[in-house]
């Protein structure tokens, strides 16, 4: 079952800018966010070819491996992913994401991160096609011109009215769909969840305004990486505002956010839509390498 997303304020003191947050985690449990847009037209275009199968790949913690099993298991498909690190072949159990996709009815093959990286290769995609015979192909992180294009109905008429739409970033995809879905006169600005610069090629493919720009500084060391400071701010934010964060994407975008308006970033008067992107699965996972780790912990669920 999907909802429908809505727009929620977030009541700031000590500025005269407006905070709005856009609650794309409420579409679905496991198919939410960023990840049913991305899944939609690609799930349409499986079922318009008849395949049975999906196949995408990822890493053990990702948010779209379990959307594909959810949105597999919900609409009848049966799901393959390909998952990156052969060790993680005997800690299914141990790994929160794996085991709930696993329940979905998700078959994985492990792979170790060398061949992971030819991914894309024709020579890989054809030894899979050998192994698993017919099957639709989703990319890692479901971006591809399908999934942009479901990415551009995430804005509504509703949202003109706002002159900064904020986004965090992954592959590129979400924010791609919301610059061409965007006026104009509204600035898209995505905050990378990755290190580097190296992402502006990418959207590139899938855009020709030019009304956008990444900010690089808020991925707190790279991929997956977190500090004190980071989940601090995300308990904070779910005690004032009661709406959960992940730490991979959406916490550190707001984080920024949040930095950038106390920073005078935005103009006087600005109109600000964050677009929360899901990834709420994710924190069960990170919370246990905290634990690991004896750091503090994501406390919005205890």
């Amino acid at each position: 079952m999907f909802l429908e997303s809505t727009n929620q304020k977030i009541s700031l003191e000590n500025t005269n800018v407006s905070l709005y947050i856009k609650r794309e985690d409420l579409l679905h449990p496991y198919v939410s966010g960023n990840k049913f847009r991305k899944l939609k037209y690609n799930l349409l275009q499986a079922k318009s070819e008849n395949k049975k199968t999906l196949l995408t790949f990822g890493g053990a913690f990702s948010n779209h491996i379990l959307a594909v099993a959810a949105a597999g298991k919900e609409l009848g498909f049966k799901t393959i992913g390909i998952i990156r690190g052969e060790e993680m072949k005997d800690k299914i159990a141990e790994n929160p994401t794996l085991k709930k996709a696993q329940d979905l009815g998700m078959v994985f093959e492990f792979v170790d991160r060398e061949i992971f990286r030819e991914k894309s290769s024709p020579k890989f995609i054809q030894q899979l096609a050998e192994k698993f015979e017919d099957f639709y192909l989703i990319p890692e992180g479901g971006t591809n011109e399908l999934a942009v294009k479901g990415c551009e109905e995430i804005l509504t008429v509703t949202d003109e009215k706002f002159d900064y739409i904020c986004c965090a970033v992954g592959t590129g995809g979400t924010i791609s769909g919301l610059i061409n879905c965007s006026k104009n006169s509204q600035q898209v600005l995505g905050f990378p969840a990755l290190k580097g610069d190296f992402l502006r090629e990418d959207i590139c493919k899938f855009v020709s305004k030019s009304n956008w720009d990444l900010i690089t500084d808020y991925h707190f060391g790279g991929y997956a990486k977190v500090s004190e400071e980071l989940i601090l701010f995300i308990n904070d934010f779910y005690q004032k505002y009661k709406v959960p964060l992940d730490p991979i994407y959406t916490g550190k975008m707001l984080f920024g956010v949040m930095d950038l308006i106390n920073k005078n970033y935005f103009p006087e008067n600005s109109k600000i839509l964050v677009i929360h992107t899901g990834g709420l699965q994710g924190i069960t996972g990170m919370n246990n390498l905290l634990k690991q780790k004896n750091q503090l912990q994501i406390s919005i669920y205890d």
